[in-house]
């Protein structure tokens, strides 16, 4: 007569439970984890129900019980494996798994951004970020901000849903302070780092102000008519037109780049020897005067 083991019909109906809510899964879409996390209760409930037959029908007197430990070992690492998942989702650590799962790295343009200017507006000064922006002076009458960002996103998230998210502008008296914010960046070593590619628009008839982290940015001052100062950005590359009317000075700089004959140092000290240097542009008459400060290396394009 064959003896029944408690522990085989739990086994057996697991994997048939398993089985059907994974085959499910895939056509009403269940989330695997979230199947891990529901099911597993299920084995208590089949091994209880066994149990329970098992006294039910047993004819001896005093039943005694018998385990199949294999298949009580199989069943109890299911369970453990639920239970794991189980407590994942509870710290909110599987939220997390799940999240950076879905996530791709996209690219997305910035919200523009706009600040109407008026005569009574004498100077701007603007905080960059550090990351690569293009500095460009226009005929327009305002202040205005465009690009593009890539970062790790889900499908149809976007990391900002406004200027305000990226960009701060506030007038105190004849000064326009702008403020260009770090994107919010989650920690961890799942996540990179998002990357900006920007360009902001300057009227070329007031003064400015750059003060930079660290950034790469380009210059391109066009028909500058004010004054325009630089100082802590890591390289500075300055595009001058044939027609300019610049004075360009960098002050304690790594070293200088252009054609020959483009700079003139006037500092003691060699650039390519690693000294820093101070040197000067001139174009034109130089009657508007760019001064660059606190930077590695400035270099000078025609445009």
């Amino acid at each position: 007569m064959r003896t029944w083991r408690v522990g085989t019909f739990s086994m057996g109906a697991s994997l048939v439970f398993l089985g059907l809510f994974l085959f499910l899964s895939r056509f009403l879409g269940f989330d695997l984890a979230h199947v891990m996390t529901a099911w597993w209760p299920v084995l208590l409930i089949v091994l209880g129900i066994e149990i329970l037959l098992y006294l039910f029908f047993s004819k001896q007197e005093k039943p005694i019980l018998k385990y199949d430990f294999v298949s009580i070992l199989f069943v109890g690492l299911l369970g453990m494996a639920g239970i794991v998942f189980a407590t994942l989702s509870a710290t909110g650590i599987m939220g997390k798994v799940e999240e950076v799962v879905a996530r791709e790295e996209r690219s997305f343009e910035l919200p523009d951004f706009s600040y109407q200017m008026d005569d009574s507006i004498k100077r701007v000064v603007l905080r960059t970020a550090g990351y690569q922006t293009t500095i460009e002076a226009t005929d327009e009458k305002e202040v205005s901000m465009f690009g593009t960002y890539r970062t790790q996103a889900a499908k149809n998230e976007k990391l900002l849903a406004s200027a305000d998210d990226y960009v701060y502008a506030n007038r105190k008296g004849d000064t326009l302070y702008v403020n260009v914010k770090t994107l919010p960046n989650e920690l961890g070593p799942f996540y990179s780092h998002p990357k900006v590619a920007s360009t902001i628009l300057i009227p070329r008839g007031v003064e400015l102000e750059i003060i930079s982290t660290g950034a790469d940015i380009v210059l391109n001052p066009r028909a500058l008519e004010n004054n325009w100062s630089i100082n802590g950005a890591a390289s500075l590359d300055v595009k001058v037109a044939d027609s300019s009317n610049l004075n360009i000075e960098a002050i304690d700089v790594h070293g200088v780049n252009g054609a020959d004959g483009a700079w003139n140092i006037t500092s003691e000290g060699d650039p390519n020897q690693g000294d820093r240097v101070d040197a000067v542009h001139q174009s034109g008459e130089g009657e508007y005067h760019i001064t660059i400060s606190n930077t590695s290396y400035v270099t000078l394009n025609s445009n």
